[in-house]
């Protein structure tokens, strides 16, 4: 892969590149201070607040974020519950499946236009969200009280600054 960097007779010395090697590669930044993988690493650690909870009443983090998005935007398309929770279609196809086979969705066609299916979430699955949602409520907290308030708001501003950045 990096057959290009040759080093120099010198073993003390820094490997050269030749001229088919782009100077970024070479001036790269460390590995630990790319900011997705320190997004990635942030993820995880947030999660850990929240796994457990989610593991106890038998949801993966996807099927919650799904159940979540339902419960505030009530009856979705698959196309706006993939958009706004971030999963791609093909795998949100499985998460529909099987909230559907254990009772926590349902799906109807539209009035308006037969092709159109809409998901929402069953009474079953309202009354699962109400009983969890204020113990995951609490996970935010701690997660603020460890930030504190301020740092909390800072991080949200720099997130959506980030999200909407364009290449």
């Amino acid at each position: 892969m990096f057959n290009n960097l040759a080093p120099e007779t010198d073993s003390a010395s820094a490997p050269t590149a030749d001229a088919s090697c782009p100077k970024e590669v070479i001036d790269m930044r460390k590995f630990n201070d790319s900011i997705p993988l320190k997004l990635l690493r942030a993820r995880e650690a947030t999660m850990a607040f929240f796994r457990p909870i989610l593991q106890e009443i038998g949801l993966t983090e996807q099927q919650w974020r799904v159940i979540r998005a339902l419960n505030e935007y009530e009856e979705l398309e698959s196309k706006q519950l993939a958009d706004i929770c971030c999963i791609l279609s093909p795998s949100l196809t499985g998460i529909i499946n099987r909230l559907e086979a254990s009772g926590h969705i349902k799906r109807r066609k539209s009035t308006e236009d037969q092709r159109r299916m809409l998901i929402s979430l069953t009474d079953e699955a309202k009354t699962m969200f109400a009983g969890v949602s204020p113990r995951l409520e609490g996970r935010y907290h701690a997660i603020a009280d460890k930030l504190s308030a301020e740092k909390m708001a800072l991080l949200h501003e720099l997130l959506d600054e980030v999200i909407n950045l364009e290449p």
